[in-house]
């Protein structure tokens, strides 16, 4: 029996966004994206994708086109702030978990997440103002004027998510007084040092940095930290504000020597609050339904923010799939009680920050999920 197709207006142009447009579209649904942005832009920003989103990424039709410009490391490699003693290293050769585990740019994966879906469907400086639920389906309102009208919304619009507040009423994001900076630069600047084959993460008393390249010849370095900072400190966008090299340079003074030469290197950075929430009772209502950041923010500390959203695109076609396109409020059900549990756990080890820190952590359950194939519940 065929299924039957719906409109879908998906709120957000981010990596979760387009692989929803990119999964949705592979089961016959008509869609539209929405973004408040004027255009995609590249900005200064590395991102880790894991076997478990490659496998979506693969689904999709993109691994290929990334596999080409991404960096593949050898290993998860973890070493101690000062010393560069190795706590702990999971090499993460493709056999292990069935995809592979590249490094990349976010302006490359969102590149190859946008061909992906034709270009007419997605539509810039679409700011949301209004989300009305009627008997027939949901109208969004934008800031120009514009309506528009869909069975149903996605909301895949971050952390400060605009449908989340309609669905769910005003709240804000948890910070807990930690902070990141981050910069991508060519490698170069760095006078023939060669970082090694690994992606690292260097473990401090209070603070780490994770360092890795983002393009298959090695030409651009990425970094990203975490330290404390005062919890009245916040970004309105995450990626937005400036940040001070120097004040790095000074928050790792002393770390090991690959380190202070990476941000001695460093020409500018950015700097953003790391927002958690408390697992959302609800992430639908009705005829809308949200995704990624907007429902389950999570600290950068795993890698896997961009990741479960991406995870979160497939399950949520297959649910519209498997209950054929007519019960949508039932599919939202049925993919939040299949999603629920896993992002709910992996925020709450991310937010504790011992990930692949030292001992033997099982990593399957986490790298080794197929959302093309795991089990729907509810």
């Amino acid at each position: 029996m065929p299924i039957r197709q719906r409109s879908i207006a998906i709120v957000g142009a981010g990596m979760g966004g387009l692989a929803a447009a990119a999964t949705l579209l592979r089961i016959g649904m008509k869609v539209d994206v929405y973004e408040q942005a004027a255009r995609f832009a590249r900005v200064g920003a590395g991102i880790q994708m894991m076997p478990n989103s490659m496998k979506v990424l693969r689904g999709i039709g993109v691994e290929d086109s990334l596999r080409r410009t991404s960096f593949k490391p050898f290993s998860h490699l973890n070493r101690k702030w000062d010393t560069g003693r190795v706590l702990r290293e999971l090499p993460m050769p493709e056999d292990l978990f069935g995809a592979p585990y590249l490094c990349m740019h976010r302006a490359d994966l969102t590149n190859a997440l946008a061909s992906a879906v034709p270009a007419e469907i997605i539509h810039f400086n679409r700011k949301l103002v209004g989300l009305d639920q009627h008997a027939g389906g949901v109208r969004l309102a934008f800031a120009d004027g514009s309506h528009a009208d869909a069975d149903a919304v996605v909301g895949a619009d971050g952390v400060h998510s605009l449908v989340r507040e309609r669905v769910l009423g005003p709240d804000q994001p948890v910070h807990k007084g930690r902070i990141a900076y981050r910069a991508v630069f060519p490698s170069g600047r760095l006078n023939g040092l060669d970082l090694g084959p690994s992606r690292t993460k260097w473990w401090g008393v209070d603070r780490h940095i994770v360092i890795y390249y983002v393009t298959a010849t090695k030409s651009e370095i990425y970094f990203v930290t975490s330290v404390p900072e005062p919890a009245d400190w916040l970004t309105p966008e995450s990626w937005s504000a400036k940040g001070d090299v120097e004040e790095v340079r000074a928050a790792y003074e002393g770390f090991h020597p690959d380190v202070c030469a990476v941000l001695a290197a460093c020409p500018d950075c950015h700097k953003w609050a790391i927002l958690e929430r408390e697992p959302l009772p609800s992430w639908s209502d009705g005829r809308v339904v949200l995704l990624g950041d907007a429902c389950h923010p999570m600290t950068p500390y795993m890698a896997q923010g961009a990741a479960t959203a991406i995870e979160d695109a497939a399950v949520l076609a297959r649910s519209i799939e498997a209950f054929e396109g007519d019960d949508l409020e039932g599919a939202f059900r049925c993919y939040e009680a299949t999603r629920k549990p896993r992002t709910s756990k992996i925020q709450a080890i991310s937010s504790a920050n011992t990930w692949m820190q030292g001992g033997d952590q099982d990593t399957a359950w986490l790298y080794g999920y197929d959302a093309w194939r795991s089990p729907l519940l509810g």
